[in-house]
């Protein structure tokens, strides 16, 4: 008896110990500021980091294309890409990362803060973007369909420009 209680605290202290570390790990990734030095689209920015510069694709939402080399330009595309600019280019931010790192392309994938705010709900409330969620990537998606569904039901940016958007 004593010695499965010893094996349940010793279970205990070290899944508390990696949630810990993992939480840590996370909290720190969030208090690192990096500048956006470019805009790529609405939904893919390019960040200073460490000497070098880093490309980090919006998680959990899709802006209409504006570069895609075998889609044309779609409608609200380039409002949502002159948002994104107008928001982010040159200002400091923080990354969060959700369970995958990096997509197929090697871009990193991260939520972006914006002066404590999310920016990606920003985009989905205002209607620049709809909800994407590539699992396992999917940490803020509950919200984030929230801000969707409102801005469809305001039929603000996208949603009120586009007829039916997809």
């Amino acid at each position: 008896m004593v010695r499965s209680r010893a094996v349940v605290v010793v279970s205990v202290l070290t899944a508390a110990s990696v949630l810990g570390w993992w939480f840590g790990e996370t909290r720190g990734a969030v208090s690192r500021q990096y500048r956006v030095v470019q805009v790529l689209d609405g939904d893919t920015v390019v960040v200073q980091r460490d000497g070098g510069a880093e490309t980090i694709r919006l998680l959990g939402v899709d802006t209409p294309e504006t570069h895609h080399p075998r889609k044309p330009v779609q409608c609200f595309g380039p409002e949502a890409s002159a948002y994104t600019a107008s928001r982010l280019f040159g200002q400091l931010v923080r990354l969060e990362d959700d369970v995958e790192r990096h997509d197929v392309y090697g871009r990193r994938l991260a939520y972006v803060y914006l002066h404590g705010a999310n920016f990606e709900e920003e985009l989905l409330r205002k209607g620049y973007a709809r909800l994407l969620v590539i699992e396992p990537n999917h940490a803020h998606a509950r919200d984030m369909l929230d801000d969707e569904l409102n801005a469809r039901a305001r039929r603000v940016g996208l949603w009120g420009a586009c007829g039916n958007a997809p």
